[in-house]
């Protein structure tokens, strides 16, 4: 089985494919690069399928798994903030204006990146791609405790051993020489890496069975 996961960055996406004992690492300045080769499955960490008013009940039971972390689950996710605006203060006036909650800075400028993959999951229906959030991932991965801050010395060195747990022994070396000159962060390829475990095998997902579907006919489901 050959699976991919993804995770966006300031120059595109990291991408880390399992094929059987394969493990690979590429960097990829558009989703439809990055999604070119042949796969089974992938995940993506960006929100799919998005409400008119920005909830989501995968984000709220995401958050709740994460606890006292939820807010490493951004929310609140519209298209009409980023087809109608191009600041962030005017489409959170709007939003307040409409009676909805205000986004955060993060979740507007990754707001490119989730219109990128909206546009490509309606284009791609038939594919088994899935929502998945890293930190979901790594929770499972750490039997269910909290971990530290990913960008902490503690945090990045939690998340390297669980993952040469999980046959990455080449993430010291993906970390080092492997980046340079991608623009990719540290984090970004530990939670690429993340993305490709819960795609190859996943082990749950929030909200469990039949996934809500939005307007455009998309789950809102996140895969761990």
């Amino acid at each position: 089985m050959r699976v991919t996961g993804l995770d966006g960055f300031s120059r595109g996406w990291v991408a880390v494919t399992i094929d059987g004992d394969r493990r690979s690492l590429s960097f990829h300045a558009d989703v439809a690069d990055a999604l070119a080769a042949p796969f089974d499955r992938a995940g993506i960490d960006i929100p799919i399928g998005m409400t008119d008013d920005g909830a989501r009940a995968c984000d709220r039971l995401a958050r709740e798994r994460l606890r006292p972390h939820g807010s490493r689950v951004f929310t609140g996710a519209r298209r009409w903030l980023w087809q109608e605006f191009r600041d962030p203060d005017k489409a959170n006036e709007d939003a307040l204006r409409r009676g909805e909650t205000r986004i955060s800075r993060q979740l507007w400028h990754i707001g490119i990146k989730i219109m990128e993959v909206d546009a490509f999951m309606r284009a791609n229906r038939t594919r088994d791609i899935r929502e998945v959030h890293p930190e979901l991932v790594f929770l499972r991965l750490n039997g269910g405790k909290p971990l530290p801050r990913k960008k902490s010395e503690e945090g990045d060195a939690l998340r390297r051993k669980l993952l040469k747990q999980e046959g990455f022994r080449e993430i010291d070396q993906w970390l080092g020489d492997g980046r340079i000159g991608s623009g990719a962060k540290r984090d970004d390829v530990l939670d690429a890496c993340a993305v490709a475990i819960a795609a190859h095998e996943p082990h749950g997902c929030v909200p469990e069975g039949t996934p809500l579907s939005d307007a455009c006919g998309l789950p809102m489901q996140i895969w761990f």
